[in-house]
C-alpha cells in the first residue's frame, strides 16, 4: 500500500494591501495615480503607459533617470495626447506585449492591470528584493517597463526620441 502524496497547501494570493505594503509611498503613490488615470481615461485596465505617466509626474528619481528636462518634457507631452487621440487606438484592448509572462485575471492582486504592468510591478519588487530593499521604488518600476521592448511605455518613450539601450544601461547600473 501506498502512501498518500502530502497534501502542500497552496498560498493564497496577495491582496492589494500586502502588495502596497512592499512599495515605496512614492511608488504607492504612482500605482494610485495610474489608477485614477485610468479609470478617467475610460480604461478597463493600468497599463504601462499609465505606470509611466503617473511615474514620471510624481518620482523624481525616475524622472532624473529619463535624463534632460526637455526629454522629460517631450514624454510627457506624448503621455497627455494619449488621452486626446494618440492613445485612442489602445482603447478598449488589453495591452499584453507577449515578452513578459501572462497575469491572469484570477490573480486578485493584479485584476484590472494588463498583463504587461502586472509584470512590470512584479519585476519591481523582484528587482528591490534582489537588492535587498524591502520595498520597491519608482526606478525599479522604470527599469522593468524599459526593459519590455513591446510595451506601450517603451512605445512612447520612443516616441518622444529617449535613447532606451542608454535608459536600460542607466537604470541596470544603480
Amino acid at each position: 500500500m501506498q502512501s498518500p502524496v502530502p497534501r502542500v497547501p497552496q498560498q493564497a494570493p496577495a491582496t492589494r494591501t500586502e502588495i502596497d505594503a512592499r512599495l515605496t509611498v512614492e511608488l504607492a503613490s504612482v500605482v494610485a495615480g495610474a489608477r485614477r488615470r485610468a479609470l478617467r481615461d475610460g480604461d478597463r485596465q493600468i497599463d504601462t503607459a499609465h505606470l509611466l505617466h503617473s511615474l514620471i509626474e510624481s518620482d523624481p528619481e525616475a524622472r532624473a533617470a529619463l535624463g534632460a528636462g526637455p526629454q522629460v518634457a517631450r514624454v510627457l507631452g506624448y503621455l497627455v495626447q494619449r488621452s486626446i487621440g494618440y492613445g485612442l487606438r489602445w482603447q478598449g484592448s488589453v495591452e499584453d506585449s507577449g515578452t513578459v509572462p501572462v497575469v491572469h485575471e484570477t490573480d486578485a492582486e493584479m485584476s484590472g492591470w494588463s498583463p504587461s504592468a502586472a509584470a512590470a510591478m512584479q519585476g519591481a519588487l523582484e528587482r528591490a528584493h534582489m537588492r535587498g530593499d524591502e520595498r520597491a521604488g519608482g526606478t525599479d518600476l522604470l527599469a522593468c517597463l524599459a526593459a519590455d521592448p513591446e510595451c506601450r511605455a517603451v512605445e512612447v518613450l520612443e516616441r518622444a526620441g529617449v535613447d532606451m539601450e542608454l535608459l536600460v544601461g542607466r537604470l541596470a547600473a544603480e
